[in-house]
């Protein structure tokens, strides 16, 4: 059967020049932290790969601090702010990734949450009110969280003038970008966030990678503790196969960033196509989003029935985040945009890539469209 994958939300299809980088590196053999030639060389392979990461946000390379992926990024993030900036409570908007909501929750801070509104985006008005809340009954820094685009509907997020009103407060931001990274142009400059985080398979990288980037420097507050690696902010050998992929996988989306008009045209075939035959269909995040996502609701069909059907028809999509896969509860992020329990559990999300080829997304259109007809019967 041929087959199409359209999750690449989820994790995108490693790149070649990925896999080529990768498989050299796990060719050299030394350890970045030895001092003769062959760790010389492993240290230049992460220095080189260094380079192409800050590269695709505008940042200073001794910024990125390489980790596991995104997750553990987001975690480390939140752990500098708390020990190295003392902030006395948190802002987080209720559309955030799980790595950034949890360890939020278990901090041990006053936390406050700001829904976003029906086209998916966060509001700066509730942003500034609740920041004004939260430090009127905690004075101090407040530690504020808004990603960049979100992971489920593709909405961007004013993530600049959101920083003008934590620093306007004495407080701090975090910008989960790893889904905006490689689809649409980020400049941590221009962003003005206090904390940056990738993850390289979102972006046609290997997976166990990611990278914290920080605008300032920090004092180590590490979640592990060892050799001291990665200025202190995280032990143990790098993952010099995993840093390789991640850096060539960054310098082919930055040279290959053109392509998203293309994959923004194939997205927005797919969405005329599903609503030509269901009209009523709601689209969900249709303002300012990342070219390379759609996230629709079929009236009436559970997500998990619409992905099932398309998965026999040969099509990959998501209900929700990939992180949540199994899960049979609403998406957090529909919900915190106001839907209801019930539109929330009919909604998937499909995601293209640098290899989505337009009978991907004919297939998709088939197949959904089948379904709905069957289903409307």
């Amino acid at each position: 059967m041929n087959s199409s994958y359209l999750d690449y939300n989820a994790t995108a299809p490693l790149r070649p020049e990925a896999r080529t980088a990768l498989l050299a590196a796990l060719e050299a053999p030394a350890n970045p932290s030895s001092v003769h030639r062959f760790g010389r060389n492993a240290r230049g392979i992460a220095d080189i790969a260094r380079g192409q990461v800050a590269d695709l946000v505008r940042a200073e390379a001794r910024r990125v601090v390489f980790t596991s992926g995104g997750t553990e990024a987001n975690n480390l993030a939140l752990r500098l702010a708390l020990e190295g900036a003392g902030v006395k409570s948190l802002v987080i908007t209720g559309i955030e990734h799980d790595s950034v909501l949890r360890p939020a929750r278990h901090a041990g801070l006053p936390t406050y949450e700001v829904v976003a509104g029906a086209d998916g985006v966060v509001s700066l008005g509730a942003l500034e009110a609740t920041l004004g809340a939260a430090q009127a009954a905690h004075p101090g820094p407040a530690l504020v969280a808004l990603m960049l685009a979100n992971n489920e509907t593709g909405a961007i997020q004013p993530v600049a003038e959101a920083a003008r009103l934590a620093h306007a407060h004495q407080s701090l931001l975090l910008c989960d970008a790893v889904q905006a990274a490689g689809k649409i142009q980020v400049n941590l400059s221009q962003l003005d966030a206090d904390f940056l985080t990738l993850s390289a398979h979102k972006l046609g990288g290997p997976t166990g990678v990611g990278a914290l980037i920080t605008r300032d420097d920090w004092t180590p507050a590490p979640l592990l503790r060892g050799g001291g690696q990665e200025k202190g902010m995280r032990a143990g050998t790098e993952n010099l196969g995993g840093i390789a992929g991640f850096g060539a996988a960054a310098a082919a989306a930055q040279q290959g960033m053109y392509g998203m008009k293309t994959v923004a045209a194939l997205r927005d075939r797919l969405q005329a196509g599903l609503l030509a035959v269901c009209p009523e269909a709601p689209v969900y995040g249709t303002g300012l989003r990342l070219p390379n996502t759609l996230c629709i609701g079929m009236p009436g069909v559970p997500a998990e029935t619409q992905v099932m059907a398309l998965d026999l028809a040969g099509v990959a999509v998501s209900a929700g985040s990939a992180c949540s896969s199994g899960k049979v509860t609403p998406s957090h992020v529909l919900t915190a945009m106001g839907l209801p329990e019930a539109a929330a559990r009919e909604a998937i999300r499909f995601s293209l890539g640098w290899a989505s080829r337009p009978e991907d997304v004919d297939r998709a259109i088939e197949a959904w469209c089948k379904l709905w007809q069957r289903k409307r019967k």
